[in-house]
């Protein structure tokens, strides 16, 4: 295989400064102040800082109320990674096989990712409200009274819905275009040596999208569990009941309307820690079953 060869041993050095200038910028330092902050207990307005060791990380991992809002998270993330894996690739198959009309349907589907997820939040508000709602009245005809912001399973129910609604096209653009990867050759040989198309998409097509699905699993985890911020904000935000929450929501609402500085430092090193776990965990054991040849 050919390498690049640079006239001075030092340019590559130079042209990966401005990137790494900005990672340690807006990663590096603040990760750093987070690990700091997490072991004080310090004044929002600045005016000083006690050392507490590990006391922030223990008072989180102990409460109740925590562990209740990370099995939400787990469901949360468990629930969107899964559904907008499988809905994007049933619509990327779906349009893969249109023959007519390719352009319209395909962009009709991809227009949603052009939605922020504060605004798609707050579309889904207008859903799901209790007095204008269309799923909400379409609900009350099965004897369902959803309550979107007073219940806890309605509230649930339309963030899911909500953050899988958003999702789903930037997975069915992706899956489309590795569907369009696939050789027309490999789909030929494909069609003649079986006739079911179920069984050509479990040994043939699948396979060849793993790469894809690898590469989509990882970025729906992140999304499931950052991304959906603004989707979370806008549908439980001043609402009266106890409504569920992410982690990440939860490092906000401490540091940020609770003033507690430290235990929200800790939260975020120790979703830090698990994001990182759980990527690890990804690349280590899932990427064993993707074949990339």
């Amino acid at each position: 295989m050919k390498r690049v060869q640079f006239q001075s041993r030092y340019l590559p050095y130079l042209l990966l400064l401005p990137q790494f200038v900005i990672i340690s910028i807006f990663f590096y330092w603040p990760a750093a102040q987070a690990i700091t902050s997490s072991f004080y207990i310090e004044d929002p307005f600045g005016f000083g800082s006690t050392f507490v060791g590990l006391s922030n990380y223990t008072d989180v991992l102990l409460s109740a109320e925590y562990r209740k809002i990370a099995l939400f998270t787990l469901v949360f993330c468990i629930l969107v990674t899964f559904l907008v894996l499988s809905l994007g690739l049933l619509l990327a198959l779906k349009a893969d096989a249109v023959i007519r009309g390719q352009s319209a349907y395909k962009t009709l589907l991809i227009v949603v990712y052009a939605i922020a997820p504060p605004v798609a939040g707050l579309i889904g508000m207008m859903f799901f409200d209790q007095h204008i709602g269309p799923f909400v009245k379409f609900v009350a005809l099965f004897g369902w009274d959803m309550k979107v912001g007073l219940n806890y399973f309605d509230t649930a129910f339309a963030m899911i819905v909500v953050a899988v609604w958003n999702q789903i096209p930037y997975n069915f653009i992706v899956f489309l275009s590795g569907l369009q990867g696939i050789p027309v050759s490999v789909r030929e040989a494909a069609a003649i040596d079986c006739k079911s198309g179920t069984r050509r998409f479990w040994t043939v097509i699948l396979p060849l999208l793993t790469p894809t699905a690898f590469f989509l699993l990882v970025i729906n985890m992140t999304y499931s569990l950052f991304d959906t911020f603004g989707v979370i904000d806008v549908i439980s935000k001043d609402k009266p009941a106890d409504n569920p929450i992410t982690l990440v929501y939860k490092v906000y609402l401490d540091g940020f309307r609770g003033n507690d500085l430290g235990s929200s430092s800790a939260q975020s090193v120790i979703l830090m820690l698990v994001v990182l776990v759980l990527t690890m965990i990804q690349f280590r054991f899932i990427e064993r079953r993707v074949h990339y040849g």
